[in-house]
């Protein structure tokens, strides 16, 4: 069978306060033509339905409607868990006849531990779940940290593992050696926020969410499937998209999705962005960050551009922008003198330095050095 992976649609989420919910419509319009046209078996998304615990009446009615399209119309199975933004009470209403038609949602760890069936695959569907829920599970007050909750979680899910069958975990975490960026809410749990890959061995897949780069974590068998969406500017670089898994060998493929509109950075003076000619060749109806090369005052400078670019996030000067980039090289510089020297040389010549003047650095640095000795 194949089966499609998606996580973090955060329906309800803001950019820098405009609303979003005509992109995510869109994004996940995009994903259940995928999902047809591929003819994939199920739809798998990994928590963080919603963007909050309580999301507002024309989010509810965006993901009703989704989900009817995708479960209801095109007979779609549903495999999904509530996130860490997600209230598991909330989505908890209703999933005893959502599941008669293979909307399978689970909210609470205990329904992790009975696995989901579809042709040659075990799935588990572990919901975001903090430890102390474990140690109440498992009567276990040795149960501190995330890490020790799910030895006991994936020794109790391998307890149920019928040997004929593939077995995938579906799960709202940050495992060891991901990457996190602005868009997304770190969890710290007991001391420790990550679960170690290792502990994840016995799965032959494991379908992540919570981190909204699909290529935040580098593994042969655990993968993100990343955000359907840009959330951030500094996500601007990265591309969204969902995953189609094959359990025959477990091999996947990546399906970017395009953006309604797009998230940018635009480098431009005052008087080019408001010049046609400029402003009429770039798609101004995307969500753009400004990085202002102007110098001076402008009056009114926000509300004027934003008549011409309606999806304005905000204005930065370029000049601000380098000195921050400044001193975040000057806080990453190496505490060794030579490295220091050599460094700085590199960043005001864009040259290296020769064999004389490197010999030169040492035996100055050496001098300096015994003077400061005798001292």
């Amino acid at each position: 069978m194949r089966f499609l992976h998606t996580a973090d649609w955060h329906i309800g989420k803001k950019l820098n306060g405009f609303d979003l919910l005509l992109e995510q419509a869109d994004a996940l319009d995009q994903i259940l033509a995928l999902a047809v046209k591929e003819q994939v078996t199920a739809v798998v998304v990994a928590g963080d339905l919603y963007d909050r615990g309580v999301p507002a009446i024309d989010a509810v009615q965006l993901f009703n409607k989704k989900i009817i399209a995708f479960n209801l119309q095109n007979k779609l199975p549903l495999l999904t868990i509530s996130g860490n933004h997600d209230s598991s009470e909330r989505l908890n209403f209703g999933t005893p006849w959502f599941s008669q038609t293979a909307f399978h949602l689970h909210t609470e760890l205990t329904q992790a531990f009975q696995p989901i069936v579809i042709e040659d695959t075990q799935f588990f569907l572990l919901p975001y779940f903090e430890p102390f829920q474990a140690r109440l599970y498992f009567e276990d007050e040795s149960i501190k940290t995330l890490a020790k909750a799910m030895e006991r979680v994936i020794a109790a899910m391998t307890a149920r593992f019928d040997p004929q069958k593939k077995h995938v975990l579906v799960a709202h975490f940050f495992a060891a050696g991901s990457s996190q960026s602005d868009s997304e809410t770190k969890i710290m749990v007991g001391g420790l926020d990550s679960v170690p890959v290792d502990l994840l061995a016995v799965f032959d897949y494991v379908a992540l969410g919570h981190l909204h780069n699909h290529q935040a974590l580098k593994h042969p068998f655990v993968q993100y499937s990343g955000a359907p969406l840009k959330y951030a500017v500094s996500e601007e670089k990265q591309t969204k998209g969902v995953y189609i898994v094959d359990t025959q060998d477990f091999s996947r493929s990546f399906y970017p999705l395009k953006p309604l509109h797009d998230v940018r950075t635009l480098t431009a003076s005052y008087e080019e962005l408001l010049a046609p000619e400029f402003y009429q060749s770039i798609p101004r109806e995307d969500f753009l960050q400004i990085q202002l090369t102007n110098r001076g005052v402008i009056p009114n400078l926000m509300n004027q551009l934003r008549n011409i670019y309606p999806r304005l996030l905000g204005i930065e000067r370029l000049n601000q922008v380098q000195r921050e980039n400044q001193l975040e090289k000057v806080k990453k510089r190496a505490d060794v003198p030579a490295e220091i020297v050599t460094e700085f040389f590199a960043e005001m010549t864009n040259e290296t330095l020769t064999t004389s003047q490197e010999d030169w650095l040492a035996k100055g640095l050496q001098a300096t050095s015994k003077q400061v000795e005798k001292l």
